[in-house]
């Protein structure tokens, strides 16, 4: 199946992909955690004399087969949907739009973010003062 309009958008497409994948692998692993908990015949080693994959260190169960073949399974149909022309044309317009924007500089960055730590510090201190006058000018009121 060859990829649509394959050199257009690029970059969101890897990002969107990515983000897709670690969001999946995250899913399966709790997905391999819950069958071990709750299916006991899913936590023994698939084979006596490999207890251990070489080199990742875990053990072949059934759940981590299950969890994989999964995780294998959505990965494909992942990327078959950001192919779909609807999809990949959102995706290549977003990053047309995200060429054109002007990013901040650091120091304007900075500037801006210092501005907002000030206003909400100056904002709390104005709502902690307000809440200690009312509260000395209800207490007696009420108690």
């Amino acid at each position: 199946m060859a990829a649509y309009k394959k050199d257009q958008g690029r970059m969101v497409r890897m990002a969107v992909f990515w983000t897709v994948a670690v969001l999946l692998f995250y899913g399966c692993s709790s997905l391999r955690q819950t069958l071990s908990a709750y299916f006991d015949g899913l936590k023994a080693p698939l084979f006596e004399a490999l207890p251990k994959l070489p080199v990742l260190g875990v053990m072949l169960t059934g759940a981590l087969v299950i969890s994989l073949v999964a995780f294998a399974v959505a990965l494909y149909f992942a990327h078959r949907w950001l192919e779909k022309p609807k999809y990949a044309d959102l995706l290549i317009e977003t990053e047309s739009e995200l060429r054109k924007v002007t990013w901040p500089t650091g120091q304007e960055v900075f500037n801006s973010s210092l501005v907002v730590v000030v206003c909400v510090v100056l904002l709390m201190a104005f709502l902690a003062g307000a809440d200690w006058f009312l509260a000395r000018l209800v207490n007696p009121v009420l108690f």
